[in-house]
């Protein structure tokens, strides 16, 4: 064979290798029969709809229906628990998938009601006609699937029948002060379910999901509850009509081995136009029992669990050269436990005010962002959220305008700032005592600018606040009330370690609608208010809120980083957005797991503590409620502590699987109350 026919022969094998290689199917095939297990505690809740009434030949009105959840603090008065069976079998038609499943799952949703029975001389009891509780502890469905397949994942929407059975309990006051009657009933449901969910596979024979559904189980038949005692009393019949929002994470078996899609090596950074991520977490997180002698309106609530999922999706467009477009739509659903209340520096760094028992979908950021290069050297963009793949000057001015988080520019840290992978406490992922403007979910809109060079950045904000504290509506008034933030950041290399590091300083002030603590706490022991709380509301206009916050990461080796927190503000006026602290210091260690062999690996051990004004304990001390804390009374202060620990056990390089434990002390800074003991897991994944 001649030179040329050989240099020929190889260069058409070695393209013929190329194009087989690029042929492959970059995604898994999911065939054939799966089996599993699923289940949550606290990511199920139900709607009850009692009602209408007759009671004799008289209709009578239902006063209350609502969620029925787990958490005592939502109305109900055991945690609520789903967890279940299912199997099922797909076909795939290249990235295709669809096929059937079936499944059992056991919840204990409950949900008290009470009907208008007033035409019936019962005026004077409260409530009239009690409807105790509708029970309902079983569920079970037959669902299409229909999916898409890329690389080791999965994304599936389902719909199908449902069907749960009910118990509907009746308590009847007796005028004449004898024991009230009750009445029991079992009841039964069919409806239809829809539904959306996403599977990773993890190993050949096992994925893990995350499975939402909705559930319409339509009404009940009518059916008796007893006799309403009285000379206008006579047999009382009712129906009852019920929906659900479930949302569980899913352990599957797969007899036949899956082909798993090699991971690709990451490539170095090219010249891009579009960036397209994605994520979803998954957080079931449970306290348990703690001393309490007494609650308020927002205390933590003993022996509950609560779960919260968001999913989001990270798109970018390069425009021009230097100017880029992000949106992120993001559906959340789900409460931090009771609601998100309780602890200042709360312990599901997921878990937001504007929780829903559904899945809500919020346009979390859109902005621009405009870099203006200023010569000399230059380093690579890489690839991913919120990041297109490119090259950028190192000297540089970025100018961003529209809708962030705060969080996405400043106060950043290596080892203790994503919830989604790190520590969850929010006294740990931030500096806590930064009141920074925010929506319920946490993003606000305005304009962040930074001067960047190798060895130091600047960054400013100014940006919106809301309206009133706890406000999901920004104030329009930008001129009047806004909130500014100035960030210096200085990198180094720590001389005797050899290792990298950062500093930061960051300077704040907001001017927002907020009360005075001392003014209102006068205005209430002067009985000018009857309730502290109502004087906070009347008394609100625009005040500032000023402080700062330090913060340090330094790596101590290649698997070993430390990081450090402390921040305040000047504690005379009520926050506008975070939490209730006014001065915080927090620090830890977080190392990766190279030592025992699983390099992608991290563990994380973290303490904080946080406190509050003399004021602002006074306002609590008179009744006041805070944005997240509030127990009605708060007759010993005491610094609220907090530990936490959490081992992220990275399962393929998409997912991750956390496990996490918080230690807090004087919940809500009340020495009466706790120590609380917090265990939580956390499914992760990128793609």
């Amino acid at each position: 064979m001649g030179l040329a026919a050989l240099l020929g022969f190889h260069a058409g094998a070695a393209a013929a290798a190329d194009l087989a290689e690029r042929a492959r199917p970059r995604f898994l095939d999911w065939s054939g029969l799966y089996a599993g297990v699923q289940g949550s505690a606290g990511a199920s809740f139900g709607n009850y709809d009692i009602g209408p009434t007759t009671i004799g030949t008289r209709r009578v009105r239902t006063i209350a229906t609502g969620d029925a959840t787990g958490s005592r603090d939502l109305g109900g008065d055991a945690t609520t628990v789903a967890a279940g069976a299912f199997a099922g079998w797909n076909w795939q038609d290249g990235a295709i998938v669809y096929g059937l499943e079936a499944d059992l799952a056991g919840t204990n949703l409950k949900r008290g009601a009470r009907s208008d029975a007033s035409g019936f001389g019962y005026e004077a009891v409260d409530p009239p006609f009690a409807l105790v509780r509708e029970k309902t502890d079983l569920f079970g469905a037959a669902r299409a699937r229909l999916g898409y397949a890329f690389g080791n994942n999965l994304i599936y929407a389902t719909f199908g029948l449902t069907g749960a059975n009910g118990r509907v309990l009746a308590t009847y006051p007796d005028l004449s002060g004898g024991p009230a009657a009750t009445a029991a009933r079992n009841v039964s449901y069919l409806g239809y379910t829809l539904g959306a969910g996403v599977q990773f596979a993890v190993d050949p024979h096992l994925s893990l999901g995350i499975d939402y559904r909705y559930s319409d189980l339509g009404e009940s038949a009518r059916f008796g509850l007893g006799t309403l005692p009285g000379a206008d009393g006579g047999p009382v019949t009712t129906r009852t009509g019920f929906v659900s929002n479930k949302m569980m994470a899913r352990l599957i078996w797969h007899p036949e081995a899956l082909a798993l899609v090699p991971d690709e090596e990451d490539e170095p950074p090219k010249d891009a136009r579009f960036s397209l991520h994605g994520q979803t977490t998954f957080v079931n997180q449970g306290v348990t029992g703690f001393r309490a002698p007494y609650r308020g309106p927002q205390s933590l609530v003993p022996d509950q669990a609560q779960a919260t999922t968001t999913a989001t999706l990270f798109l970018g467009l390069k425009l021009f050269e230097g100017t880029e477009l992000y949106y992120n739509p993001e559906f959340s659903q789900g409460f931090g436990l009771s609601r998100t209340l309780g602890v200042a520096g709360f312990v599901n760094g997921e878990a937001q005010k504007a929780g829903a028992p559904f899945p809500k979908l919020r346009s979390n950021r859109y902005f621009v962002r405009q870099t203006f290069g200023l010569g000399g050297e230059t380093e690579a963009v890489p690839d991913g959220p919120n990041s297109i793949a490119g090259t950028r000057d190192v000297e540089r001015i970025t100018v961003i305008a529209g809708k962030f988080a705060l969080g996405d520019f400043f106060d950043g840290n290596a080892y203790a700032h994503d919830p989604r992978v790190d520590f969850m406490n929010w006294g740990l992922w931030a500096s806590a005592a930064w009141d920074f403007p925010a929506n319920l979910p946490g993003f606000t809109q305005g304009v962040m600018v930074e001067y960047n060079r190798a060895d130091f950045a600047v960054r400013a904000a100014y940006t919106q606040v809301p309206k009133e504290p706890s406000s999901d509506v920004l104030d329009p008034r930008v001129f009047e009330r806004a909130g500014a933030v100035i960030e210096f950041e200085e990198r180094h290399i720590l001389p005797l370690l050899d290792q990298p590091g950062r500093l930061r300083l960051g300077l704040f002030s907001n001017v927002g609608n907020t009360a005075n603590f001392r003014q209102v706490v006068a205005l209430t022991q002067s009985g000018a208010f009857a309730d502290i709380n109502t004087a906070a509301a009347a008394t609100r206009e625009p005040r500032r809120k000023s402080g700062a916050y330090l913060n340090l990461e330094q790596a101590l080796t290649a698997d070993l980083g430390l990081f450090a927190r402390a921040s305040v503000n000047d504690g005379r006026n009520e926050s506008l957005s975070f939490t209730d602290i006014d001065g915080s210091v927090s620090g830890g260690l977080s190392l990766k797991g190279t030592a025992w062999g699983r390099p992608q690996d991290t563990i994380g051990l973290g303490a904080a503590a946080n406190r509050i004004s003399p004021s602002h304990r006074a306002y609590f001390a008179n009744g006041g409620l805070g944005l997240l804390i509030g127990d009605g009374r708060l007759d010993r202060y005491a610094p609220e502590r907090a530990v936490e620990v959490y081992y992220a056990l990275n399962l393929t390089k998409a997912v991750t699987m956390s496990f996490d434990y918080q230690h807090v002390e004087n919940p809500a800074y009340n020495r009466d109350r706790g120590p609380a003991d917090f265990f939580g897991t956390r499914l992760h994944t990128d793609f």
